[in-house]
């Protein structure tokens, strides 16, 4: 997709944004690497691109959105039960306290680099704390924009979640993932 000035709609069903978690502690063979999605985020992307620094994004993510798309390793295969009780923990005031910050927001202070290589530096709002985040992002032409960021959950006051007295633990370090597949003007589709 060829990525030219404007400014564009982001969200499903054009776009998928995706956090993906690993294991840590002795019991890290019995627990799964997840991927959960954000069903309902949307944004805004400024595009000048020849001239990056007038380019912006924000993005707002509904933290009661979030479900469980895919479990991998494990001692056993995760249940729709699992994945229930961990969408449930997620909301819970320990990790994303969703009934009192029902979104997540990222606003952009700097872009830079090219269409086929960039990083977006910005402002990543959880649980009413704002730290900076650094996405980094390709785009080839043809196909879709795709980018990640690194979140270290403790720094937004997230507790990794543990269980068997601590022995199986989520990384601390998670893995935000965003693709768009198309690009749709902001005043309707290109």
């Amino acid at each position: 997709m060829a990525l030219t000035d404007g400014t564009y709609r982001l969200g499903p069903p054009t776009g998928r944004l995706q956090i993906k978690t690993g294991r840590a502690g002795l019991g890290r063979k019995a627990g799964h690497d997840l991927t959960i999605e954000a069903l309902r985020w949307s944004g805004e992307a400024v595009v000048a691109v020849g001239d990056p620094d007038r380019s912006s994004v924000r993005v707002t993510v509904e933290t009661g959105s979030l479900k469980v798309r895919e479990a991998t390793g494990g001692l056993k295969a995760l249940t729709d039960a699992d994945r229930a009780e961990i969408e449930r923990t997620l909301a819970d005031r320990a990790l994303l306290h969703t009934a009192e910050h029902p979104t997540i927001t990222f606003r952009s202070t700097r872009i830079t680099g090219t269409p086929q290589s960039f990083e977006i530096t910005g402002d990543l709002t959880v649980k009413g704390r704002t730290h900076p985040v650094t996405v980094h992002g390709k785009g080839n032409g043809d196909g879709p924009l795709r980018g990640w960021a690194t979140v270290t959950q403790s720094t937004w006051g997230i507790k990794p979640y543990t269980a068997f007295l601590g022995a199986l633990r989520l990384a601390d370090d998670v893995r935000v993932e965003f693709e768009v597949v198309r690009l749709e003007s902001a005043d309707g589709p290109r």
